[in-house]
């Protein structure tokens, strides 16, 4: 497979939007001495408490299901939980690519006073209140319209929430709808209002994943999975959405191959405008430099040892990246001392059956979680969702605690998805 460098430069080269690099990564450290003291442990904020989404396709099924984690990674059932978030999931037995492929289906804002969750049978956006213990209570009116047809997932900034509909929900028709982006305000309450003119129509038949906030602009990536195309979009001061235009993958990464060009998963450096991309056919993941607008400059791949590389984390220094690889069932770390240039220093074969889908650090980013989920044949029927837990060591590599994997028992042809953690 070959390797194409297209720039090799480090992240302080002379290159477009090389000034407002410098420029954020001032403010970025400004800002999050801020964050950090803002989120110093509290009474008012949960914490060791991880969720994640049922996904049950039968109607008005879905919930979140809790868990506290003690010291040492273990899970146990929080009280309360499953919490049902009044839809329904997505049940599909065709293991087929596309319907399952998104990431950010549950998030948190970043004051972890709310919690929201696609139905994605179901067209709405579940809305829960944390409480201090981490159990979920439904905001009144919960849960909202989506604004489109098989929501996969969210992003907050501010009180503006994006959603992705991906309208590939085989339950329902797809024919008749296209899939889109679309805004809403979030109100003190937590109520979603929709924000006039704010929705943005794709291709029928595209797959678009996920929609990835921007902290240091009013900007939203994405990716359509099934298209190869890089979305990005402005947030306008009306809370609107405004597309630029589609990036197709670079050919020259995917040259002496002929596996398709599909971009799946997502994550932004912390201090500097660099974007991290799964190209997942190619175990390979693309770095782009991105400038105030969201407008990409491709800058090189670097090699997964994983196999389908997808889901990408950062953690909160910028000093490593994380990669979910469902081929494998395995976690890639890299280090990021040059942003612009990843290098994997392990890759990290999970436990148990299944394929590594979403992943989060908890708050303090001592424990790493993942998603599995069944998507192969291979993995028998009945086997293959559940909840990993590993251990943060203090260079950043990962290794698995003793009693992970948690087994998530859901019916057949059910597959949970979405992580967050305190």
């Amino acid at each position: 497979m070959h390797h194409h460098r297209a720039n090799q430069d480090g992240v302080g080269a002379a290159q477009p939007g090389g000034f407002w690099i410098a420029g954020a990564a001032v403010c970025l450290l400004a800002t999050g001495a801020l964050f950090a003291e803002a989120h110093d442990d509290s009474d008012e904020q949960p914490s060791a408490v991880v969720y994640v989404e049922s996904n049950i396709g039968t109607p008005g099924g879905n919930s979140i299901l809790a868990f506290r984690r003690d010291g040492q990674g273990n899970l146990t059932p929080l009280p309360g939980s499953p919490f049902p978030t009044g839809g329904t999931g997505v049940f599909d037995t065709s293991l087929q690519l596309g319907p399952f492929d998104s990431d950010q289906n549950v998030i948190a804002n970043p004051e972890h006073t709310f919690l929201f969750a696609v139905n994605s049978g179901s067209n709405t956006i579940a809305v829960f209140r944390i409480r201090e213990d981490g159990s979920l209570l439904p905001v009144a009116g919960s849960p909202f319209s989506s604004g489109g047809i098989n929501p996969v997932s969210v992003g907050i900034r501010n009180n503006i929430l994006t959603v992705v509909n991906k309208d590939q929900d085989p339950r329902q028709n797809s024919s008749a709808s296209l899939p889109n982006y679309t805004n809403m305000r979030v109100t003190p309450e937590g109520k979603l209002i929709p924000i006039p003119h704010a929705e943005v129509s794709v291709q029928l038949g595209s797959s678009p994943s996920q929609a990835l906030t921007v902290p240091s602009a009013p900007v939203v990536f994405s990716t359509d999975f099934l298209g190869g195309l890089l979305e990005s979009f402005q947030i306008e001061p009306n809370g609107r959405l405004s597309r630029n235009p589609p990036q197709a993958l670079p050919d020259s990464a995917f040259a002496g191959t002929s596996a398709p060009h599909l971009p799946l998963g997502l994550a932004v450096h912390p201090l500097f405008p660099i974007l991290y991309v799964g190209f997942t056919p190619i175990s390979r993941v693309g770095v782009y430099q991105y400038d105030a607008a969201g407008g990409l400059n491709f800058l090189r791949t670097v090699a997964d040892s994983g196999a389908a590389v997808c889901w990408l984390k950062v953690n909160r220094a910028g000093t490593r990246l994380y990669a979910s690889n469902t081929g494998d069932n395995s976690i890639s770390v890299f280090d990021l001392s040059n942003p612009a240039d990843p290098v994997e220093i392990q890759h990290v074969v999970l436990n148990g059956v299944g394929s590594s889908f979403q992943i989060a650090l908890d708050d303090q980013e001592q424990f790493f979680h993942v998603v599995d989920q069944r998507s192969s044949a291979s993995t028998p029927a009945g086997q293959g969702n559940s909840l990993h837990v590993l251990r943060v060591n203090a260079d950043g590599t990962l290794v698995e605690v003793s009693s992970s994997p948690k087994i998530l028992v859901l019916p057949d042809g059910n597959r949970p998805q979405g992580v967050v953690a305190f």
